[in-house]
């Protein structure tokens, strides 16, 4: 799944020193959370004192940017945190919450239904597929709290000029210029992308694209954007919640036709834990229905573009928001 190997910033690798995987997928390490922070709009009545849960996230920016915000959230309801942020790749996380070795982790809808779960073809509607997410899950020890709007799925996206120069906006768009004009149509994507079935050649088959090799570049995923700025390409392969997105204010193409899988961002709990404490869903939810893309393009930057510490940069939105004080 592709964020098992999604990049982490500069500045959020810092954070990774502090836990190392056991064996096989569990957690060995962490740190307490120690933000001096009280209840703002959330967490009044502290009603997760006495709690002592444990938060990881995988190691990609956004997902250390998520896992601090949770933190801080229970910080301010009156838990002591553990935390285990910072987690390569998907699986460790993941199994960490299954066995209750970590209490709590944002996780995508996508990622679990696709990768976690066995299904081959995601639901479109983003409600649904985090219903049967939830639904699913439930079986395995794992309850989802209720999705955020951030969704961070594959794009295509384009610089100012060649959109000035072309005018897509959608991928039914960029399907009929590479028909009309095939020139025009030049790409820039991940090794995975273009081979994944839910990635390129699907997106080609959904939208009857025909791009040819010889017009598709492969490339590591920092270099797609700069040469996707530069228009060295004319389309290139983009994550919707990526800072560099407005940093180098590209434009993205709608997915007219609901191709790429949905990948909500959500609370998942281990089960045991929400029955123990049940007020943490309280305490998530204002928190998660905040998320969007536009929040999650603008936090992202920070760490990825000015090179902020991710755990700073949750807790100062926190504050900013009301959430807390």
């Amino acid at each position: 799944m592709r964020r098992s190997v999604r990049r982490a910033g500069a500045a959020a690798l810092l954070t990774l020193p502090l836990l190392t995987p056991a064996s096989g997928c569990g957690l060995t390490s962490g740190s307490p959370m120690v933000d001096d922070v009280s209840p703002g709009s959330i967490g009044r009545g502290e009603p997760l004192k006495g709690a002592r849960l444990t938060v990881t996230s995988k190691s990609f920016t956004e997902g250390l940017i998520l896992g601090a915000m949770m933190g801080i959230a229970f910080e301010a309801a009156g838990a002591d945190v553990l935390d285990r942020t910072g987690i390569q790749g998907s699986i460790g996380g993941r199994e960490a919450v299954l066995k209750g070795e970590a209490d709590a982790a944002y996780e995508y809808t996508g990622t679990a239904w696709i990768t976690y779960l066995g299904h081959t073809d995601p639901i479109p509607d983003p409600r649904a597929q985090w219903q049967a997410v939830h639904d699913a899950d439930l079986k395995n020890g794992v309850t989802w709290l209720p999705p955020s709007r951030l969704n961070n799925t594959y794009a295509l996206a384009m610089n100012q000029a060649d959109f000035r120069k072309y005018g897509t906006r959608t991928l039914s768009q960029v399907a009929a210029l590479s028909k009309s004009d095939p020139p025009a149509v030049t790409l820039c994507v991940e090794v995975e992308f273009a081979n994944r079935a839910d990635g390129l050649r699907g997106m080609q088959k959904a939208y009857g694209m025909d791009v040819p090799a010889s017009r598709i570049t492969q490339m590591d995923t920092g270099i797609i954007y700069t040469q996707t700025a530069k228009g060295s390409c004319t389309y290139g392969e983009v994550f919707t919640t990526d800072g560099r997105i407005k940093s180098m204010d590209l434009v993205v193409m709608d997915d007219d036709k609901k191709f790429f899988p949905n990948y909500n961002a959500a609370p998942e709990i281990n089960s045991r834990t929400l029955a123990k404490w049940p007020a943490i869903a309280e305490v998530l939810n204002p928190v998660t229905a905040r998320l969007d893309n536009t929040v999650a393009q603008e936090l992202n930057a920070r760490v990825d573009v000015d090179g902020e510490d991710p755990h700073h940069v949750a807790l100062e939105w926190m504050k900013a928001e009301g959430f807390v004080k």
